[in-house]
């Protein structure tokens, strides 16, 4: 059987999407910025995409930037937040410990340019609060930047509360949105954010394509220099077929997100029912707030990776926290942010879903977790130490 729970890495085309694209591949074949017919044609769909993508999440379609994708509209975003913040002598940002390293490795160059950055503590339950991030503002603070929903334990941030803190204090604020943006419900104005980075394959829409959000008012920094594209704001044609078929990805993600949502909801709390009385597990980040359709659990005495290969060899697409990296094994980011000791996690396992997984799958997924981590233990030295400490 094959299940593809990894969700959260990228999404399946919708046939919505794909159906969408196809005449803009085939006959709306025009550039959007010539002034002919058949280019003006173009123009209209790039257009009309701009306007379902903004109804989606409560904005206006000037407020609307395509990008390649969320890193480059997160780059964008700090760039732009930052630019106005040194022309006005402020040079200090916050963000959180657990950030997507498109935000973290921006505040990194960032600080090599003279700004300061305050990286804010993460609760064991995988939240951060106002009041963490009031803690942290400085009078020189020009940027805050949360994310909507971490994309490695599903947890979700309570933006509107720090947004409203940053709008009280005259503080730009950025949410990373990637892994929420249709999967729960965005509205720029109920979260009080400034700007929002949006990321298509996450909600079943093609890869390479993304939406920077930016109030109106805010003048906007460009990374791309070139034609007029995007208000003069990002260079370069803009890819037509992805930019429409992401809004017709959206929208049906945003149509059905009711329906979607308890059903996912389901699947996950089956997979939850199924693996937490597996011995030394644990459930990473508290499920009150959280995405519907994420799980992330860390089972001791094993190596995450050789999880994966052996979910792998039975059908199952999953994702550690740990990843490899100069021949050493580094344990998640996100985690560590949370409080999991090292040697815990090593051996995580994030299994992300998609609506049209069934419960028989969610099955297949439990007996096999079971059993693997169950073998993998057998083998483990580590787990060997483990059980006879306990003795």
């Amino acid at each position: 059987m094959k299940v593809y729970a990894d969700n959260a890495a990228t999404t399946k085309l919708s046939n919505t999407a794909l159906e969408a694209m196809l005449p803009i591949l085939t006959d709306i074949y025009g550039n959007p910025s010539s002034l002919h017919t058949v280019g003006q044609t173009a123009k209209e769909y790039l257009e009309k995409a701009r306007e379902d993508i903004a109804e989606c999440i409560g904005a206006d379609a000037k407020e609307i930037y395509f990008t390649s994708g969320g890193s480059e509209a997160d780059n964008q975003a700090l760039r732009t937040a930052c630019a106005i913040g040194a022309r006005k002598g402020k040079k200090h940002i916050i963000s959180t410990k657990f950030e997507h390293h498109a935000i973290l490795h921006t505040l990194n160059a960032l600080e090599k340019e003279g700004f300061e950055v305050t990286l804010v503590d993460v609760h064991n339950t995988g939240v951060v609060t106002a009041e963490d991030i009031a803690n942290a503002i400085r009078e020189d603070t020009c940027l805050v930047t949360v994310m909507t929903a971490n994309n490695e334990i599903g947890t979700v941030q309570p933006i509107a509360e720090i947004g409203k803190l940053c709008r009280e204090k005259g503080i730009y604020f950025h949410t990373d949105a990637v892994q929420a943006v249709g999967h729960i419900p965005v509205n720029v104005s109920d979260m009080n954010v400034d700007m929002l980075s949006i990321s298509a394959h996450k909600f079943h829409g093609p890869k390479g394509v993304g939406v920077l959000y930016i109030k109106k008012g805010i003048p906007v920094k460009s990374l791309i220099e070139g034609g007029a594209q995007e208000r003069g704001k990002r260079a370069g044609t803009e890819n037509l077929p992805a930019i429409v078929g992401m809004a017709a990805a959206l929208k049906e993600a945003c149509e059905k997100l009711d329906t979607n949502t308890e059903k996912l909801i389901t699947l996950r709390d089956y997979l939850i029912n199924g693996l937490k009385d597996i011995e030394r597990s644990r459930i990473n980040g508290s499920l009150e707030h959280h995405l519907p359709g994420t799980l992330n659990m860390c089972f001791e005495g094993i190596e995450g990776e050789s999880l994966l290969l052996l979910l792998d060899a039975r059908g199952i697409s999953a994702s550690s926290g740990s990843a490899c990296t100069s021949g050493s094994l580094d344990p998640s980011h996100v985690l560590l942010a949370i409080g999991v000791p090292v040697e815990i996690a090593h051996g995580s396992l994030r299994l992300s879903l998609s609506e049209d997984l069934t419960i028989e799958q969610m099955e297949h997924i439990v007996i096999s977790v079971k059993e693997v981590v169950k073998y993998l233990r057998s083998i483990s030295p580590v787990w060997e130490k483990i059980k006879s400490e306990e003795k």
